[in-house]
């Protein structure tokens, strides 16, 4: 996507909002953009210029650099920008030049693995670590009934451990294999074989999940490893009304 586009859309979504949009970039994914015929190239160059641009274009500058030649008609303000992020190089530069970090994981052993990878951009960049927000991106699903709550996230999680990198895997002691049978069976359109090889263990890793008081502990958890933002990502619950209300009665 254009980051021209981007740029416009995120400033009429602040201006509707009063002021209270955040913009979410990230690098997207190979599977996915092998999917719809789009190269994936230099994710790293591509998310740092896109950033550079977009941030122009808030502050109401004209861009010209590679090929373009826009302003937006308005200034947009101070709209915080959030990348999302996975691997070491990304970690870093969000570190360097986000003002926070999505990291989709549920698991306080990611968030050891990441903070410091961070924390390496932050200094790079001359910057402080409380100019950059540490959010947790995470598979959430809650109900008072904690197996319902754990049968709702097999869907998401077998996406999630279908995408997982081999370092991911091996620093929770999930084999590769156990990651090629879900992939395989997604994509030959299986996904209930896919949800039926999920594991306890991955569900563990890769969600938030169980009663109030299992999704409270585990929250705890990733607050004490330096995460300053839960996301209360897809599944949410088996009864989506219900379980938003666990959650904030509960949880948050």
């Amino acid at each position: 996507r254009s980051p021209i586009i981007t740029a416009s859309s995120i400033a009429s979504i602040n201006e509707l909002s009063g002021g209270r949009a955040i913009l979410g970039i990230g690098p997207g994914d190979k599977a996915t953009f092998d999917a719809m015929g789009i190269a994936w190239e230099k994710p790293l160059t591509r998310v740092r210029e896109s950033v550079s641009v977009i941030r122009a274009l808030l502050r109401r500058e004209r861009v010209t650099q590679g090929g373009m030649n826009a302003q937006l008609s308005f200034s947009a303000g101070n709209v915080p920008i959030y990348m999302g992020a996975q691997g070491p190089k990304m970690l870093e530069l969000a570190g360097e030049i986000a003002d926070g970090v999505l990291i989709n994981a549920s698991h306080p052993e990611d968030f050891r693995a990441a903070i410091p990878l961070i924390r390496n951009g932050i200094q790079k960049a001359g910057r402080k670590p409380e100019d950059v927000k540490v959010c947790a991106y995470t598979s959430f699903s809650v109900d008072r009934d904690g197996s319902k709550a754990a049968s709702e996230a097999r869907k998401v999680v077998a996406f999630i451990a279908a995408g997982s990198p081999d370092a991911v895997l091996e620093r929770h002691g999930i084999s590769v294999q156990e990651r090629e049978a879900i992939s395989k069976a997604i994509s030959r359109g299986d996904f209930a074989g896919a949800m039926n090889s999920v594991t306890d263990r991955m569900l563990d890793v890769f969600s938030v999940t169980g009663t109030p008081d299992d999704c409270r502990a585990r929250v705890d958890e990733l607050l004490k490893t330096g995460v300053d933002q839960i996301v209360v990502g897809s599944p949410i619950g088996p009864d989506k009304e219900r379980s938003i209300r666990l959650i904030g009665k509960s949880i948050l």
